[in-house]
């Protein structure tokens, strides 16, 4: 008796063995044909996903882990899929249908009124007159407007296919390799930015890309420690609400060799406008270091230069609420 039983649950197991087989085969040519019939290539695929042409690869080949909703819901925009299509998705890659209140989250958003798009186009052209870099961010820290000076700081960063500063800030804090060489005091910046990671997610425990920031965090070992270990004391100290801080000067280099090594004082001023929108705005201030006068805009030339009067107010202490810690 004991025997039967074994070879009924060698035969169970090797039956599901080749019914998974069956459907990752399945999966894989409905992928590559779907891409195929778009005339896409899988690094064009990646890039609308925002992972490595690699990554995209293991997945048109069902070489993951776990599919969840949100990466099936993804893919299925990446490949401009229909409800019919969409639907064979989920059959082929967890063997049911989409769940509908779940498949709500991640559905595209609707057309904003003009009136929000004129005033969005409007408030990008008045950032574009700073010379100081600023940016505008949602909850999750993904950057929705960032004049010239906040490019020209980042201008030397290499691609990425996840965390560019262009994307979200904090991503590109935490994981990009190029942070270091423009964020210069970097472990402090993670610090302070894995911080606001735990104080984001306190308030928005259900934001997918909060806690898609959060798993990568895991996979990395130094992170992970980091987070779990090192961040609770910097709480403990700091705080973890790091808006509310404002003596933190952080350091980073400017690429332009006329501002270099700078402090970086980053302020908080969100118009009630951009508040209505789920925005912020944040500046980051350049100071002074190491005895140096601190910088203030000089807009002919478009970077920063010493300007004893921005010196004054920086001593005096800002007038907006900054960020950081």
């Amino acid at each position: 008796m004991h025997g039967k039983t074994n070879r009924a649950l060698y035969r169970e197991r090797t039956e599901e063995g080749a019914a998974a087989e069956m459907q990752a085969h399945r999966l894989q040519s409905f992928l590559r044909g779907r891409r195929e019939h778009l005339g896409l290539r899988q690094v064009q695929v990646a890039e609308r996903l925002g992972i490595s042409e690699r990554a995209y690869g293991n997945w048109e080949r069902g070489h993951v882990k776990e599919w969840t909703d949100e990466k099936l819901y993804a893919l299925a925009e990446a490949l401009e899929m229909s409800e019919y299509h969409s639907a064979r998705l989920f059959l082929y890659a967890v063997g049911r249908a989409p769940q509908p209140d779940v498949r709500a989250r991640f559905r595209r958003p609707e057309p904003q009124d003009p009136s929000v798009d004129a005033f969005v186009g409007d408030y990008t052209v008045m950032l574009d007159a700073l010379s100081l870099p600023t940016l505008v961010i949602d909850q999750r820290w993904d950057v929705k407007m960032a004049n010239a000076a906040y490019q020209d700081l980042f201008r030397d960063v290499r691609p990425h296919p996840t965390a560019m500063p262009a994307c979200n800030f904090l991503r590109f804090g935490l994981f990009h390799p190029d942070a270091p060489s423009v964020l210069t005091d970097h472990l402090t910046w993670q610090l302070a930015m894995l911080a606001q990671l735990f104080s984001s997610l306190e308030r928005y425990g259900e934001d997918q890309g909060l806690l898609a920031i959060r798993r990568d965090v895991d996979l990395d070992p130094a992170l992970r420690d980091a987070y779990l270990n090192d961040m609770p004391d910097w709480v403990m100290g700091c705080g973890a609400d790091l808006i509310h801080h404002e003596d933190a000067i952080r350091e980073l280099r400017h690429p332009d060799p006329r501002v270099g090594l700078r402090g970086c004082r980053l302020v908080e001023e969100t118009p009630r406008s951009l508040q209505a929108l789920g925005l912020t705005r944040l500046t980051l201030v350049l100071v002074g270091i190491g005895g140096r006068p601190a910088v203030a805009e000089r807009r002919d030339a478009g970077v920063v230069t010493p300007d004893a009067s921005m010196t004054r107010r920086c001593r005096r202490g800002p007038g907006p609420m900054p960020f950081g810690a």
